[in-house]
């Protein structure tokens, strides 16, 4: 046990967060040609103003051929930043920090608006030709992607870069890759989607071989004092033998950490549909756990985190640094000022809202 709890301070690379209390990205699907608007504003600017110490946005496409639906927000273009601006400096006037998440979908692209189901969008139907590590969809959520050649692989490694330029541009204080959820990263790292021959696919070094490049060059071309930070499913909930398991992510970890990447997020699964039985309070907790006690790098819990003592615990426990908590702040923009009332710490209420509390 340890002295911390979930408003502990903490410092990340050369960012200070006033607690560990964090909004998790969630897809919005409100943007028009990749910019943000006044519902980005308010949706991340209330949660700024409930208290949560870091806000990390939702996916942000690297290029437009990576979005999962045309409403999704992006980088791809310098057009896409001064939203951003805007938004990170009404939060930060809150006490609190943003983080960028970039991704690419991947062959999890291409896709309808929620409202319309998220179906796949062929390119007859106003959508377009996914790609990914193997032609290959052996999943129902997935399209049927073309293989990327290497020059598509280092054309997707600069977009990522000149994104990460962007986010900093931005204004943002840390950037996140999506790793996970069975995205273009994860479409690499996991055996179950990647059947390439070359040097991005087959064995294990070569499987995280983007992610590894990718990473990289980001940690070299942001400032220093930037924290790096990226989510990773940890396991793909597949039982065969060749799947992704917790023992490849604190491989992948370690070396994640050796090249500068200053925490994980460990999420899990992202190509099938996990059955209800196995999701439970803190279920993805022990992800986090694991690979923070084999490798000492920095970690963020997900999972059904829902209660002020439940997310306490886990900071307490030493299970996790940071709890990551997402659709509770969508039901409770303010969970970290009710937490702190719950936990018997000092809430941090904004002077236009003590009247209330």
């Amino acid at each position: 046990m340890t002295s911390l709890n979930l408003f502990s301070p903490i410092q990340i690379r050369g960012m200070a967060l006033k607690n560990r209390i964090v909004v998790s990205p969630m897809q919005q699907f409100s943007a028009v040609n990749g910019k943000v608007g006044h519902w980005h504003m308010v949706h991340l600017g209330s949660r700024a103003v409930g208290g949560a110490g870091l806000i990390i946005t939702e996916s942000l496409a690297v290029n437009k051929e990576g979005r999962s639906t045309h409403y999704d927000a992006g980088l791809w273009n310098d057009g896409q930043i001064a939203g951003w601006r805007t938004i990170n400096k009404f939060i930060h006037e809150q006490g609190a920090k943003t983080a960028a998440q970039i991704a690419h979908f991947g062959s999890k692209a291409s896709r309808s608006h929620p409202n319309d189901g998220l179906q796949y969008l062929t390119p007859e139907n106003g959508g377009w030709q996914t790609k990914s590590s193997s032609a290959v969809a052996p999943f129902n959520n997935m399209s049927l992607p073309r293989e990327l050649s290497i020059r598509d692989i280092n054309k997707i490694k600069k977009d990522f870069l000149t994104a990460a330029l962007r986010a900093v541009s931005a204004g943002f204080d840390a950037i996140e890759l999506h790793a996970g959820h069975g995205y273009l990263f994860h479409q690499f790292y996991s055996n179950i989607i990647n059947h390439r021959k070359d040097q991005y696919g087959g064995s294990f070094e070569n499987r995280i071989r983007l992610l590894i490049e990718t990473a990289r060059g980001i940690r070299d071309l942001i400032p220093q004092t930037m924290p790096l930070m990226i989510r990773i499913s940890a396991v793909d909930y597949i039982e065969e033998e060749n799947a992704w398991k917790i023992e490849d992510s604190i491989v992948l970890a370690g070396i994640l950490k050796q090249i500068g990447v200053d925490l994980i997020t460990a999420s899990a699964g992202g190509f099938v549909f996990l059955d209800k039985s196995r999701v439970f309070p803190s279920y993805q907790v022990p992800f986090a756990e694991k690979i923070k006690t084999e490798t000492g790098i920095l970690t963020g819990a997900v999972g059904a985190i829902t209660e002020a003592q439940q997310a306490n615990d886990i900071i307490a426990s030493g299970k996790a640094d940071l709890a990551i908590i997402a659709r509770e702040f969508l039901r409770d923009p303010y969970f970290p000022l009710h937490a702190a009332k719950t936990l018997g710490e000092a809430a941090p209420i904004p002077f236009q809202y003590k009247r209330a509390f």
